[in-house]
């Protein structure tokens, strides 16, 4: 191609990148400037996919790490055709589809939500894993690489170190990173807060690297030339870049490798805009337009690339013809269809932990969810995600026929793979202890903006962990996680599902909503000591299915009920205990709750919900965690025992000795609080 015409383009991303920033007033176009050339290649000669269909399934994906670059992406995709210039002079704008930073929207090109760094590009090591799962499973016709890009803070932010050593270990040849290097970040110099030699890191982790001009069209292709050559390992280019490449004062100096360009306008920088736009091409009257040689040659590649994706549905058709069962799995897979499970006759073994429960369930998708992937930050054995492999084995260095994933210490890496898993239609389970699901915090927040329906599997779920003491037993964790309840998506939907279950059966009917529920996260909490199973008349599963509603009713005396008894997850079996001891010692008429989820619970009718907890009844509710996780349940009138304080090391029944989770102190807390009601 005509290097003119190839530094055209990446001018164009350039005039677009700052008039966009200009316009709005905020935004960050130093760094967009300086990798144009490399988006602009990628785009035009290497990225795969079909410009009449962005989300067929079998394209090349780009996932965009540093999401304040997103001037960057919405100029490319403008070329490509699925943004406007309306689109780009209304960025950061009320309901734009180009905002500060980018929201996952397939149909127009964007792979993911981007903004806090770090994720991103591990979305990326998610999805090529999930390119690599299906490819071993339905053939090398589907193969497709995944790009993935990141900045000088990405680099930074500490989840690199997991996804770089997991992509090097699973021997990720499918992975392409372009490390946009341009030793500038929004305060400071890159050399004033690091020494590191990024190459030599990511070769120790089993990357193979290059170091090349990324401003050079022809040092861009080459490397991405190899990168798609290369069979055995992730492929790293750093690419040296120029931040704010293009921009002139006005005397039409250079003002090229500020700090100041990063982070606002360049004409609040210190650049003049109608110079810079000059120097590159452009006309400052209109900042907005696309040269038209520049659509040429971008109306050519887009035609190449109909090109190829009719080669490529060829060969699906062919194998599809000759592979009639595989297709249709293939088929139920990207529909998003799940299997239907017969929970009711998961074999459990009575009065048992529900993290033992959970991994008999995950037994069972081990041999009937063929695109579930589980992942466990180095305690399968005691998270009892180990279940899965009952029927599967975990991945190994080029070897993708199992579906577990040691993903080693590191939580805040493995549920931001799971969000890239989850985006690239595999089912994504992922387990740790409760109290480290403080380190997943930022990538289950983005499970939930980007509607994911990853399953987080958290046990040990309070002070009962025991002897490991207060650091590894969470108190204000459901608090933390219920507010996710209450946080709506931009669907109106509660933001996250948050499942506690209170005995075996109520974790059978937990994982079926967890699998029903394929528009948001679940997390499911879960104990590590054995549980009671709750009483019942009949069919004790048949009664756990009303938790279905969020809450419902274990026990109700006959006549007008005295109290109201509420909890969820293990005190509901010591309520019940309570509750026995009330009758005996006073006659008292008691209806038990279990509250496995609130926020489902308050989607209910306003009927429902006053049948299950009256606002005229005395209510007293027993939680292992913060008071407040009950507050609302409770009422103004009611009351929430709970703990205020930090766990200690000693044996999980001397703590609940020790901290008042026993029936007998049921029964003195409800004595003294009917007292004053």
């Amino acid at each position: 191609m005509d290097k003119t015409i190839v530094k055209k383009a990446a001018d164009n991303i350039r005039i677009l990148s700052l008039a966009m920033v200009e316009k709005a007033k905020s935004g960050h176009p130093g760094g967009a400037m300086g990798a144009a050339d490399f988006i602009n290649i990628l785009y035009s000669e290497f990225l795969n996919f079909d410009p009449d269909d962005m989300a067929w399934p079998f394209r090349d994906r780009f996932f965009l790490d540093p999401g304040h670059m997103s001037p960057m992406l919405y100029s490319i995709l403008a070329l490509v055709g699925t943004y406007s210039i309306d689109d780009l002079e209304n960025f950061r704008q009320w309901q734009s589809p180009t905002p500060g930073h980018p929201e996952l929207d397939i149909k127009r090109g964007i792979e993911n939500t981007s903004g806090p760094l770090g994720q991103g590009h591990t979305m990326a090591v998610g999805a090529a894993i999930a390119e690599r799962f299906l490819a071993t499973r339905f053939g090398d016709w589907m193969s497709h690489k995944t790009y993935t890009f990141i900045s000088d803070g990405g680099i930074q932010e500490e989840i690199s170190q997991g996804a770089g050593r997991i992509a090097g270990y699973l021997g990720l040849s499918n992975l392409i990173m372009f490390f946009d290097s341009n030793d500038i970040q929004l305060s400071t110099k890159v050399d004033e807060v690091t020494v590191e030699d990024t190459a030599k890191k990511y070769e120790a982790w089993g990357w193979r690297v290059v170091t090349i001009n990324g401003n050079d069209p022809d040092e861009i292709r080459g490397a991405l030339i190899k990168a798609n050559e290369e069979k055995k390992k992730p492929f790293l280019i750093i690419g040296k870049t120029i931040m704010g490449k293009g921009c002139r004062t006005e005397n039409g100096e250079s003002f090229e490798y500020e700090v100041s360009t990063h982070g606002q306008p360049i004409s609040k920088a210190g650049a003049l805009v109608e110079k810079t736009i000059l120097n590159l091409g452009g006309d400052h009257e209109d900042p907005f337009a696309i040269f038209p040689e520049v659509k040429e040659i971008f109306k050519e590649a887009l035609e190449t690339k109909r090109k190829e994706v009719a080669r490529k549905k060829a060969l699906y058709e062919n194998w599809r013809n000759e592979n009639q069962d595989l297709a249709k799995k293939l088929d139920k897979i990207l529909q998003g269809e799940i299997p239907n499970i017969d929970y009711k006759n998961i074999p459990i073994k009575p009065n048992s932990a529900t993290r033992a429960v959970s991994g008999a369930v995950l037994g069972e998708f081990s041999a009937s969810v063929e695109n579930m992937v589980v992942i466990s930050a180095d305690l399968s054995n005691s998270d009892k995600t180990e279940g899965f492999l009952k029927n599967s084995k975990p991945f190994s260095t080029g070897d993708f026929s199992g579906a577990f994933l040691h993903a080693g210490v590191s939580e805040l890496t493995m549920a931001s793979i799971a969000n890239g898993l989850a985006l690239h239609n595999i089912i994504p389970v992922c387990g740790t202890f409760f109290v480290f699901s403080d380190y997943m915090k930022p990538a289950f927040r983005m499970s939930a903006l980007m509607r994911l329906p990853v399953k987080y599997v958290w046990t040990h779920d309070s002070f009962r962990v025991g002897e490991d003491g207060p650091t590894h037993q969470p108190v204000e964790h459901e608090a933390q996680l219920r507010l996710m309840e209450k946080l709506k998506n931009k669907k109106g939907e509660n933001s996250m599902l948050v499942l506690r279950p209170a005995d075996g059966n109520e974790t059978l009917v937990a994982w079926k909503m967890a699998m029903e529920n394929i528009s948001t996260p679940t997390g499911l909490i879960l104990s590590r000591q054995n549980i009671n199973d709750l009483p019942s008349k009949k069919d004790r599963y048949v009664d756990a299915c009303q938790a279905r509603r969020g809450a419902y009713i274990v026990q109700q005396d006959e006549g007008e009920i005295d109290l109201v008894l509420v909890a969820s997850g293990s005190e509901v079996s010591t309520i019940i205990e309570g509750a026995d001891i009330l009758r005996k010692e006073n006659g008292l008429r008691i209806q038990v709750v279990s509250v496995i989820s609130e926020g489902i619970f308050r989607t209910q009718s306003k009927e429902y919900q006053s049948s299950i907890i009256s606002d005229n009844k005395p209510v007293l509710a027993l939680t292992a965690g913060l008071p407040i996780t009950m507050i609302e349940l409770v009422g103004l009138k009611g009351k929430a025992i709970g703990l205020d304080h930090f766990g200690s090391s000693a044996p999980s029944h001397v703590l609940d000795e020790k901290f008042g989770f026993t029936a007998q102190n049921v029964y003195v807390q409800a004595k003294e609080y009917l007292k004053h009601f």
